[in-house]
């Protein structure tokens, strides 16, 4: 589907009030095999590949935060739908967060996970040691893609079982999400997105120096990030509700989808459109 100069791949399932998951790294539109299946009943799911990943275009810039909001809002254009709940998690969260503070009038309700927001005040306890190791790796151009080309499973699977905590994800998501990130330019791609994360800052920080979020807002934390997100949203959100999941990893969509679900169905529940 052709959105903001690139051809994006999205699943979409059910009809309804508009959900739209944005997914993070190193994931496609499956890691939200779970929560499609337990939303499709009562709403439209929308579940793009976002720029870079999987089958949607691999572009050669577009990877700042800012862009990223506004292949979102394009989509749900292409889509005829005038608004839509917003789900993010990892680096998904960012591009959600922007959108909604940039057009709150098309986002209904806005759920955002394991992530942080720029250099907002909030996250000092998590970044007293640093931030994650692959931060500083994957953010040398060049570099990661070079070094990690010919052993891209073995890269993958770590992320996917430190991100259960051991626990591991399905093998048919977890032989598509290898697909996805296998070759030069799909790393490059995926590691675009951490070395346009000083623009993103520099657009979080100006959203927020201008704007409130107004949208009702569900921060979810789990390990590592816990309550860091819900931290930094608190001094500029007006409707913050959040929660932290225990015993769950990162990859909070395959890893708990039996406590996520709950907590999605009941905080979209509320949505007065529905």
């Amino acid at each position: 589907m052709p959105v903001n100069g690139i051809e994006v791949n999205v699943a979409t399932a059910g009809d309804g009030p508009a959900v739209l998951l944005l997914h993070g790294f190193p994931h496609t539109w499956r890691l939200w095999t779970e929560v499609i299946a337990g939303l499709s009943g009562r709403y439209r799911v929308i579940a793009p590949d976002l720029r870079g990943f999987g089958a949607t275009t691999r572009a050669p810039d577009g990877y700042d935060v800012g862009t990223l909001a506004t292949d979102a809002e394009r989509l749900l254009d292409a889509l005829g739908e005038p608004t839509a709940a917003v789900v993010g998690i990892d680096a998904g969260t960012p591009p959600a967060f922007l959108f909604a503070m940039r057009r709150p009038g098309r986002v209904r309700r806005l759920v955002l996970m394991e992530s942080l927001l720029g250099r907002l005040p909030g996250a000092e306890d998590f970044l007293a040691g640093g931030p994650p190791w692959w931060f500083g790796f994957h953010s040398v151009p060049g570099l990661a893609e070079t070094v990690l080309t010919g052993h891209e499973a073995e890269y993958v699977d770590w992320f996917l079982t430190v991100g259960t905590r051991g626990r591991g994800v399905p093998r048919p998501i977890r032989d598509a999400f290898v697909g996805a990130y296998t070759g030069t330019d799909a790393l490059r791609c995926a590691f675009s997105y951490y070395r346009a994360l000083p623009a993103g800052a520099r657009q979080i920080q100006d959203a927020v120096e201008s704007h409130r979020l107004t949208v009702p807002t569900m921060a979810i934390g789990a390990h590592p990030v816990g309550n860091a997100l819900e931290r930094q949203l608190r001094p500029v959100s007006d409707d913050l509700t959040a929660h932290v999941i225990d015993d769950c990893g990162h990859i909070i969509p395959l890893d708990r989808p039996d406590v996520l679900l709950p907590l999605l169905t009941s905080f979209l529940a509320a949505d007065r459109h529905v």
